[in-house]
């Protein structure tokens, strides 16, 4: 299969619009080696004509514009863009929904934990159903689910804590990942844009696949809060720290994983600047930060 990274930052960006910390500084007067990058987003195909987008990001229009396979054809206004797959109902993964409208239709595959906050809690369905049809396919996690074009994909929860801001009444799959598999070759993708702790049941889920997108968000769990630009630790938001004691490097070291890249990386995070130490850790554990427009053939 063939995989585009369309955006690899985490909400906001890199750098984020209201942000002065060293690496938004740095990209922004180019004091160091520092890419922009886009929120997070990915498109997947197993045939290059037929694509699906894991999330849609507030930027989903530039990742679009940027990447010519997801061009309409000439004298059209189809896209090649088959579905929106969602990993949970969090604004960065899914206001480009709102900049779809134009499309004569979308299909979008989400739990009914995600479906109910996206209809009920933030409204965002409702609004774009205004707009042009919305076709939800529920997902429900541990079920193989086929796709057009070769591909398969298996949803498994991926248990949290973080208090939800738009509370249904339905907690469970709130947050999901996608293990993707390309039915010919057999070989899988891991999509994990935001995880909290690598229990049992997503380890399960990450044994012998191809390639591994993890969440980045944070290298060390207390790092918004020594930076004094937040109150919670990277855990109590929901996503596990690249460094530090119980760590995704330490954890990773222990599971078959062919290439692991991170993904959804927050603008405070050290690893975005080309020559932080904490940059070379990661590369001498043979993993890999993302940047946008990275392609993998899987």
């Amino acid at each position: 299969m063939w995989v585009r990274v369309l955006g690899s930052a985490a909400g906001g960006g890199f750098p984020q619009w209201n942000c002065a910390c060293l690496p938004c500084r740095a990209v922004r007067d180019g004091s160091r080696a520092a890419r922009p990058r886009t929120q997070s987003s990915i498109a997947v195909s197993a045939d290059r004509r037929r694509w699906f987008l894991v999330n849609a990001s507030p930027d989903v229009h530039a990742q679009i514009e940027a990447f010519r396979a997801l061009h309409p054809a000439d004298g059209s206004r189809a896209l090649p863009l088959e579905a929106v797959l969602l990993t949970d109902a969090e604004l960065d993964h899914t206001l480009g929904l709102l900049l779809l409208r134009e499309a004569s239709g979308l299909v979008v595959h989400a739990t009914e934990a995600v479906h109910d906050t996206l209809s009920h809690g933030t409204g965002l369905l409702r609004t774009l159903e205004a707009y042009c049809p919305v076709t939800w396919r529920p997902v429900v996690p541990g079920v193989d689910v086929p796709l057009d074009g070769g591909l398969s994909y298996r949803a498994f929860d991926v248990p949290t804590s973080k208090p939800s801001r738009f509370g249904t009444g339905n907690e469970k799959g709130r947050v999901v990942g996608y293990r993707l598999t390309d039915e010919r070759s057999g070989r899988a993708l891991v999509h994990l844009p935001a995880v909290q702790e690598l229990t049992a049941g997503v380890r399960e889920q990450l044994g012998d696949c191809a390639c591994l997108l993890l969440d980045g968000t944070c290298w060390s769990d207390d790092e918004l809060i020594r930076l004094g630009v937040g109150t919670r630790t990277a855990r109590e938001m929901g996503h596990l720290p690249i460094g530090g004691a119980g760590g995704s490097l330490e954890q990773l070291a222990q599971l078959d994983v062919e290439r692991t890249v991170y993904v959804h990386l927050n603008n405070t995070n050290p690893v975005l600047l080309e020559d932080a130490p904490q940059r070379r850790i990661v590369e001498q554990h043979g993993m890999e930060v993302a940047v946008d427009g990275l392609e993998l053939q899987v």
